[in-house]
C-alpha cells in the first residue's frame, strides 16, 4: 500500500483536492476571494503580522506607521490571492496560462538565448513567483529550480509535480552543485531565489540598509557556468486582471570576482524591485533573523504563539 494513502494524510489530500477545484474558478473571482481571505487571516495571524510590520520598519523607514499598516493589510491580501491561485500552478493548461499571464520585455531573455548564452534567472520572493514560474516554464523556456522539501509528503509531492509538469528540472539543496553548473552550461536556465535568511552559511551584506545574512552563490554560479544573470519578477495585476512576468535588464559587469561586491549588487537589484512593488514582496519571512556577532536581535524574543515558526 502506498504510505501516502494512509488516513493520517487524508486531510492533506483533501486540501490538495480543494486547491485544484479552486483553480477551476475564474481568475477575477479567485482574486476577490483571495484578497478577502488574506486580509482576514492577516488580522488573526498576529505573529506573522508583527514580522511583516517589523520588516517594513527596517526596510521602508520613510513610511508612517499608518502607511505601513495599510501596506501590511494589502500584503496579506496578496498572500491570500497566491494561496487560492495555487491550483492554477498545479493544473492550468498552457492556453489558460497564456491568457492570464503577460510577459513584459521577454525579448531581453530571448536575445540572450539567441546569442547562445547560459542564463541564470534572479527570481526574488515576490508573492506571484509560483504562478509566474509556471508561466515561464510553460510559455518561455523550461528551467531548473532548487527545491527544499516540505514536511508534509503529500503537499511536497504535489508542489514538486506542479513545478515540473512543463519540463522543469528539480535540484535539491543537498545535490551535487557541480552537476547543477554542468546543466547551466548545457543551456538550461537556472532559477535562483536568493533573498531569504542564510543563517551562518551566508555573508553579511546590506539589504535595504540593514546587514542581512545572504547566500553568496549567485556570483559563483555565474562565474563557474559562464552565465549571464537576468532579474525577473512576477506582479499580480489589480482587480483580477491576471499576472505579469517582468524581465529586467541583465546584470552588467557581473560577476566581478569580489564575493561581497557581487552579493551586495544582487541585493541592490532586489531592493529596487521592492520599492516599485512593496505590497507584493514576501514580508512575513524573518529576513534579518541571523545577526552579526554581538548585534542584538531585530525581532521580539519571547515565547512563540501557536502557529508561529522560525521561517
Amino acid at each position: 500500500m502506498n504510505p501516502l494513502l494512509s488516513p493520517r494524510y487524508w486531510p492533506s489530500w483533501l486540501a490538495v483536492g480543494l486547491v485544484r477545484l479552486l483553480g477551476l474558478l475564474p481568475f477575477p473571482l479567485l482574486w476577490l476571494l483571495g484578497m478577502g481571505l488574506g486580509r482576514l487571516v492577516g488580522r488573526v495571524a498576529l505573529g506573522r503580522r508583527r514580522v511583516a510590520r517589523r520588516n517594513l520598519e527596517l526596510c521602508l523607514p520613510e513610511l508612517s506607521p499608518r502607511e505601513r499598516e495599510r501596506l501590511v493589510s494589502r500584503h496579506f491580501g496578496y498572500l491570500g490571492v497566491a494561496a487560492l491561485t495555487q491550483g492554477l500552478v498545479w493544473g492550468a493548461s498552457r492556453r489558460r496560462l497564456a491568457r492570464l499571464v503577460q510577459l513584459r520585455d521577454r525579448e531581453r531573455f530571448d536575445e540572450l538565448r539567441a546569442r547562445g548564452q547560459n542564463v541564470i534567472v534572479l527570481l526574488p520572493h515576490f508573492i506571484g513567483l509560483e504562478l509566474g514560474g509556471a508561466a515561464f516554464t510553460a510559455l518561455v523556456n523550461p528551467g531548473m529550480f532548487m527545491y527544499q522539501r516540505i514536511r508534509d509528503p503529500v503537499i511536497d509531492a504535489r508542489m514538486r509535480a506542479g513545478r515540473m509538469r512543463f519540463g522543469a528540472l528539480s535540484v535539491e539543496r543537498q545535490d551535487d552543485l557541480k552537476g547543477l553548473v554542468r546543466k547551466i552550461r548545457q543551456g538550461i536556465p537556472f532559477f535562483y531565489l536568493p533573498d531569504q535568511d542564510a543563517g551562518w552559511r551566508g555573508i553579511f551584506v546590506p539589504f535595504c540598509g540593514v546587514k542581512a545574512s545572504t547566500y553568496p552563490m549567485l556570483g559563483r554560479f555565474a562565474r563557474l557556468a559562464d552565465a549571464v544573470v537576468i532579474p525577473i519578477h512576477a506582479r499580480y495585476r489589480p482587480w483580477g486582471q491576471g499576472l505579469e512576468v517582468i524581465f529586467g535588464t541583465p546584470l552588467a559587469s557581473f560577476p566581478s570576482g569580489d564575493e561581497v561586491a557581487d552579493t551586495t549588487a544582487m541585493n541592490q537589484v532586489i531592493e529596487g524591485l521592492i520599492r516599485d512593488l512593496p505590497a507584493q514582496y514576501f514580508w512575513v519571512h524573518r529576513r534579518f533573523k541571523t545577526r552579526p556577532p554581538g548585534e542584538p536581535p531585530l525581532y521580539p524574543v519571547g515565547r512563540r504563539r501557536m502557529g508561529e515558526s522560525d521561517g
